[in-house]
């Protein structure tokens, strides 16, 4: 049966979202992240440009907090007007106007010159504000913090999706465990089975009497062994322990949990090739479904 001993480390799964936001006099901001399943740590930040200091302490003080799954960060700041709701960029209308007297040869006219005003960068709302605001190593400190709070909210969204998955997977297991017991027991009528079958395909060929019992007896015994499936039963009984083990452990396993149904699903293709009878091949082929449910479930696990 599944186990979940006070001593087990938690399961984390790898989908979650978090939102902290603040106000401070210069304005509001928010963090949002989220996250979905991944085969490694892939962790993608947007923040308001000037902001790129922020972006590296969020990707580091991600790589603390999981191993494995795909992050979404963002940053959105509204940063109080103040006495400069339009700002104009000098150095940017200052090149233009320069590239503009080489290429014409003379000075600008008044219409060519509300014309680059136009022109993206030129004219800007709030600018100056968060270009004062990524300098500011206060405001800086501030919002790292709100990272660090939305990342460890995700964490314990991620953490409270393992809280299921766990006994999830090893109620799973418990399944697998059944149909191995039932296969074992149908595993022991296969010798019986194949020397009836033997027997019957020699009586439709009329060949019965032409055969002594020695020779039926060796051939009995070597289809008996080539269908002998005892190994991949004793696999089986030590990959369900492998799996509780995993799940003991806690994460970061998902990786480790999906090579696991890979090996599962190897002794149950062998179980069914083998098999004598429909029994045995309906408990392989009911395996086999457990081993596909079991293998969804850890694709979520980090």
């Amino acid at each position: 049966m599944s186990e979940s001993g006070s001593n087990a480390a938690p399961l984390s799964g790898m989908t979650g979202f978090a939102r902290v936001s603040g106000e401070a006099s210069w304005g509001a901001w928010a963090w949002e992240a989220k996250s979905v399943n991944g085969r490694g740590l892939d962790v993608r930040v947007n923040t308001p440009a000037g902001f790129d200091a922020l972006e590296r302490s969020v990707k580091a003080e991600a790589g603390k907090h999981f191993k494995r799954g795909s992050l979404q960060v963002g940053l959105r700041i509204e940063a109080n007007a103040g006495d400069a709701g339009v700002v104009v960029n000098q150095a940017a209308i200052e090149t233009l106007v320069n590239a503009y007297r080489e290429r014409s040869g003379g000075n600008l006219s008044g219409e060519a010159l509300a014309t680059l005003m136009t022109t993206k960068g030129v004219v800007e709302a709030g600018t100056t504000n968060l270009r004062d605001l990524a300098a500011d190593s206060e405001v800086i400190e501030t919002l790292s913090k709100g990272a660090e709070a939305a990342l460890s909210q995700l964490k314990a969204s991620r953490d409270q999706e393992g809280a299921t998955l766990g006994p999830l997977l090893g109620g799973v297991i418990d399944q697998m465990e059944a149909v191995g017991t039932e296969a074992a027991v149908f595993a022991r009528q296969q010798p019986k089975l194949l020397k009836a079958r033997l027997e019957a395909q020699l009586a439709e060929l009329k060949a019965e009497a032409a055969v002594d019992a020695d020779r039926l007896a060796a051939e009995v015994a070597l289809n008996a062994a080539k269908a002998d499936i005892r190994e991949e039963l004793d696999r089986l009984t030590a990959h369900f322990e492998s799996g509780r083990q995993l799940l003991r452990e806690g994460s970061p396993v998902g990786r480790k949990l999906d090579f696991l149904a890979q090996e599962l699903n190897r002794e149950a293709n062998t179980l069914c090739s083998k098999s004598a009878s429909l029994d045995l091949t309906n408990a392989g082929l009911s395996l086999k479904a457990l081993i596909d449910q079991f293998k969804e479930q850890a694709a979520n696990v980090e």
